[in-house]
């Protein structure tokens, strides 16, 4: 009998062939930050007040500077409220330059954008004022697709296979991402981008599977963070497209428009041979390794082939037995918090790449080529000190990071972009960590379901992220103390797991010794009586063991 792992190490783990996968799998890696991070620049805050038009019925030859300060209050910076106007009296206009209007009331007719000439989120559906929670509500409710997705594509992914997962996610994040562009309601915009999100997490979990199926062990660190490295690409590409494209409804179109171009996957990108041999379609299989043996420009007997069978799985385990003994629960608990503290302040430094005081473009274009060297240098790093401290280093870099930045005055925008540019790369490479880390701590027997219960932890957190950047309006320094302390502690528990550097991937989990009991040690007391071995003393202890007991 021979199992894939064997057939794998004589194709090569890491050939011409899964290269060519893993630069397939990099496409869809960089088009998602499209739709991950798009709506930070479809919704940007831009001026805006009161409609003001009853005073052009009153007197139209106002100018534009008259009109606001006939009508609109001076906050105490002496700038115009956006957000309250003077009561619309029935007066002519010599009364109300010399007496002016004192009342004020809500925009109850609306927002004017005098400095915008395209259409935007903010524009088009009035987030600002009362309304401007809606924003971060509906990235958050995106957040929720993801999580959504992860146990809809999780589930589809075992019982259709990852290339057909991955088809799948390209075609609802290409359909759905389109048809936001021509939502009429902000409600259906949220709703749409909710399905789109489900294909997000369906487009991660499909290249996450398939590349991990077939890249042989010793070298799945690097793929992982080549794939990353894609999606690092893409958020850069992000800054420029979204430049020079402000219509936010053409935004849309150009995002999800290429996911349709690569519908040529279904030509090129490989079924995973081990889901192929699990389901018993052997033959199917034994062609894909052909191939694969073909471009790495090796040879695999048909001997091996004909040997073929399922990889031994260990008996049936659930949830729970990561729970049931102390050590196991401990470290699951200290995993899923990490996971949580990587995704939560990598998602919230993300989603606020605007508050910084830089240009927002440039900002994104800085943040997303600071994770690729980073995430290159885990690759070393995680071979050289270890993971434990690799991963610890990280998260604590990245706290310190963020608990700066609250002290650091808003008169300084640069020095704080800088220290949030750092504080993303730490937590970009954190998370490519994180993946290879808890990969390698978790039993092979129970790997699945820690591995879910960490990913569904990550996901809560990005849920969260957007929703934490509201309580800004409170204090600026709430979301970044939150973050920076919460990363503090993750790094300061990572130090409590241990290794597993040049260390084999653990099958079982150890079982528990059971304690004594009473009529266990009864037993044993009398068995040791009949041989007649004891002498007087041990006799004596033995009675004491035996009231202990009892």
């Amino acid at each position: 009998m021979t199992e894939f792992g064997d057939a794998l190490k004589m194709i090569g783990e890491f050939g011409a062939f899964q290269k060519y996968l893993v630069l397939l799998l990099c496409i869809p890696s960089f088009l998602t930050p499209f739709h991950m991070f798009g709506q930070i620049f479809t919704s940007i805050d831009v001026p805006h007040h009161c409609n003001i038009s009853w005073i052009r019925a009153i007197s139209p030859n106002l100018t534009f500077q008259q009109e606001l300060s006939l009508t609109i209050p001076k906050r105490p910076d002496d700038s115009f409220d956006q957000c309250s106007r003077f009561t619309p009296a029935v007066l002519d206009i010599e009364s109300i330059r010399k007496y002016g209007l004192n009342s004020t009331q809500r925009c109850e007719q609306g927002w004017v954008y005098p400095t915008m000439d395209v259409p935007t989120l903010v524009t088009e559906f009035d987030l600002v004022c009362d309304r401007r929670y809606l924003n971060d509500i509906s990235q958050s409710i995106f957040m929720g697709g993801l999580l959504a997705g992860s146990l809809i594509f999780g589930s589809l992914s075992d019982r259709v296979g990852s290339q057909i997962s991955i088809l799948v996610a390209l075609f609802i994040m290409g359909f759905f991402g389109t048809a936001v562009s021509v939502a009429s309601h902000f409600y259906v915009y949220i709703a749409l981008r909710f399905i789109v999100g489900t294909a997000l997490a369906g487009i991660s979990i499909g290249v996450a599977t398939l590349s991990s199926e077939w890249v042989g062990p010793s070298y799945r660190p690097q793929a992982l963070i080549i794939i990353h490295c894609a999606n690092a690409l893409g958020q850069m590409a992000l800054a420029g497209m979204a430049y020079f494209v402000r219509d936010w409804r053409l935004f849309q179109i150009i995002s999800s428009g290429p996911a349709f171009l690569i519908f040529f996957y279904a030509w090129v990108l490989p079924s995973s041979a081990r889901w192929l041999i699990t389901k018993k379609r052997i033959n199917e299989a034994k062609n894909i390794i052909r191939k694969a043996a073909l471009i790495n420009k090796r040879t695999v007997s048909e001997d091996v082939l004909n040997r073929l069978v399922p990889e031994k799985t260990a008996s049936r385990r659930c949830l729970l037995d990561l729970f049931r003994q102390s050590h196991l629960r401990n470290m699951t608990l200290i995993l899923a918090l990490m996971w949580f503290v990587d995704s939560l302040v990598y998602y919230e430094v993300s989603l606020h790449v605007g508050d910084f005081g830089l240009n927002i473009y440039l900002t994104q274009l800085i943040f997303g080529a600071v994770e690729i060297p980073s995430r290159i240098l885990s690759i070393f790093l995680l071979q050289l000190i270890g993971r434990k401290k690799c991963q610890s280093s990280w998260l604590i870099l990245g706290g310190i990071m963020c608990v700066v930045i609250c002290v650091i005055p808003k008169e300084f925008p640069l020095i704080v972009t800088v220290l949030a540019m750092i504080g993303k790369s730490a937590m970009a490479a954190s998370f490519s960590t994180t993946y290879l880390f808890s990969a390698e701590l978790f039993p092979t027997v129970v790997r699945q379901f820690g591995l879910g219960l960490c990913s569904m932890s990550a996901r809560v957190a990005g849920i969260l992220a957007p929703l934490l950047g509201m309580l800004a309006t409170y204090h600026l320094a709430i979301p970044m103390f939150i973050c920076g302390s919460s990363s503090l502690v993750a790094g300061i528990l990572c130090c409590f797991l241990p290794e597993t550097r040049n260390r084999d991937l653990q099958d079982m989990t150890p079982e528990p010794k059971a304690p004594p009991t009473r009529e266990i040690a009864a037993i044993y007391l009398e068995c040791e009586l009949e041989t007649g071995k004891e002498d007087e003393e041990d006799v004596l202890g033995e009675e004491k063991i035996k009231k202990s007991y009892v």
